[in-house]
């Protein structure tokens, strides 16, 4: 199969409207569409949100049976489907079935020739469907099933998924990754340990051939200390998403934008930026800039990559996002994460003082 591209992202969630809202007000997103009953959707209501190539389909369940209300119930709001672009989905979702996948939505069609679009899914990890889609437009609507508001809008401060990090049981890695590489054709490019004091873990990423296929996977060393993936693994309720990554071609204005709109970011102390200039020379943006903006700063041997994560708001402090501008890297700030995991320890013993 030919894996394309991110197609869409849907989160179930206990409440559409109020998620939809935040991520509206914190990130730009722009409201697309709502999907329920009248629309053809069954036992659930769905908004669609975009922003240049990213679009969020946020759906909570109206009945029981419907599979977001035990996700909801098993792990609070998150990612429940990946949607994958693909050239034909029918083929994809066979050819995945074939390889070991386990199919969890036959292929389904929707709307007429030349306008089609066609959804069919199977297993990824833990609770989370990969969704194959194919269209007959790619620039036509998200599908019948959504009553869309009005032509796309173009602009934004976010362009693309870029990646998304998953959390994984100690001992799961290995079998992600194969699965990853057997049934989607998916290949390992990166892998490394991370040690940060007493916690260690482990991580690889596969991705398809044009890299608009990105998925981090991470399993935490049992045998250190518990850490923050074992902590994400028993809060949200086995393997999931742990945060995904929006593309930006302006990461400081995106910042900026952002903060005034009240996202939270993880900070990082002065300390980080007095080694920066030692360690990757020159930038691209004033160090004192990126300070002031808690931005982190990696490179790699194709450029510079700035990242930043969002503090988590989920009541379980398990998902969160990042921001990440791409200057030429395609790799994932393995020098920062030692920062990353530090700053949502520093968050969480504030946390943890104001309920004292």
């Amino acid at each position: 199969m030919e894996i394309r591209s991110i197609d869409h992202v849907e989160m179930f969630v206990e409440d559409a409207e109020e998620t939809a809202g935040q991520l509206c007000d914190s990130f730009g997103f722009t409201l697309a569409g709502r999907g329920g009953a009248g629309t053809g959707l069954r036992d659930c209501e769905s908004v669609l949100l975009r922003q240049n190539d990213i679009a969020l389909l946020l759906t909570t369940a109206t009945h029981g049976d419907h599979r977001a209300a035990e996700y909801v119930k098993r792990h609070g709001d998150g990612v429940g489907v990946i949607g994958i672009g693909v050239d034909d989905a029918h083929s994809a979702f066979a050819e995945a079935v074939e390889r070991g996948a386990v199919p969890t939505a036959p292929p389904e069609e929707f709307g007429p020739a030349g306008a089609c679009v066609t959804f069919a899914s199977v297993t990824g990890f833990g609770d989370v469907e990969h969704r194959f889609v194919s269209r007959d437009n790619p620039e036509g609507p998200f599908a019948p099933v959504i009553q869309e508001t009005g032509p796309r809008e173009s602009g934004g401060i976010l362009k693309r998924v870029d990646h998304f990090a998953v959390c994984v049981p100690a001992g799961e890695l290995n079998e992600t990754v194969r699965r990853y590489w057997e049934v989607f054709g998916l290949s390992q490019t990166f892998e490394e340990r991370i040690v940060v004091g007493s916690q260690a873990m482990d991580s690889k990423v596969v991705q398809n051939d044009s890299e608009t296929v990105t998925f981090t996977v991470i399993e935490p060393d049992t045998t250190r200390a518990s850490g923050q993936i074992d902590a994400f693994v028993e809060s949200h309720g086995g393997a999931g998403v742990q945060h995904v990554a929006f593309l930006t071609d302006d990461i400081t204005t995106a910042v900026r934008t952002s903060a005034e709109r009240g996202v939270r970011f993880l900070t990082t102390p002065p300390s980080y930026y007095e080694m920066l200039p030692a360690r990757l020379g020159q930038i691209g943006v004033p160090v004192d800039e990126l300070s002031a903006l808690h931005i982190l700063a990696d490179r790699d041997p194709s450029g510079i990559m700035l990242q930043i994560f969002t503090e988590s708001t989920h009541p379980r402090r398990t998902l969160f996002w990042e921001l990440i501008d791409r200057r030429g890297a395609h790799t994932f700030g393995s020098n920062n994460i030692q920062a990353l995991y530090e700053a949502v320890e520093r968050q969480q013993a504030a946390e943890t003082a104001r309920l004292v």
